[in-house]
């Protein structure tokens, strides 16, 4: 009986470390609501931070596995809390994907050039998975 019990809890440790964890950076609250019902969809774990101030909090404190960041935030924008994610967690700070829905200056431009993925706003449910899903591959996760 404790061997198929300790099997058990095995089975449950190893689903629950399978779960994947992503945070979204995003001060929008109907972004928010959105990019955190569709992934909850796709049975990932998805934590929300309204800037990049709230998210250094909450990556100090817990892993992430993706991190889906917006480019404009009050506080810390996308480009300042990437920065700071690469400083602090070098190895994490390629597991980012960026959004954007506004109009973009030439820096802002630059920079997106540069970034691994990109997600133009607005995008549609099956984009977004789309888009997590490659990015989680390409990670291996």
């Amino acid at each position: 009986m404790k061997v198929a019990s300790v099997g058990r809890r095995h089975e449950i440790k190893n689903s629950v470390a399978s779960i994947k964890r992503i945070l979204v950076v995003e001060d929008g609250p109907s972004a928010c609501q959105f990019c955190s019902s569709v992934l909850i969809r796709k049975r990932l774990e998805v934590g929300i931070a309204a800037n990049g101030k709230a998210a250094q909090d909450m990556v100090e404190k817990k892993p992430y596995d993706l991190y889906l960041i917006d480019m404009k935030m009050p506080e810390m924008n996308g480009s300042e809390f990437y920065q700071w994610l690469q400083e602090k967690f070098p190895k994490v700070s390629t597991r980012v994907i960026f959004t954007n829905g506004d109009v973009m200056g030439q820096d802002t431009k630059d920079f997106l050039e540069q970034a691994r993925l990109f997600l133009p706003k607005p995008f549609s449910p099956r984009k977004i998975q789309a888009t997590v899903h490659e990015a989680l591959k390409v990670i291996g996760r």
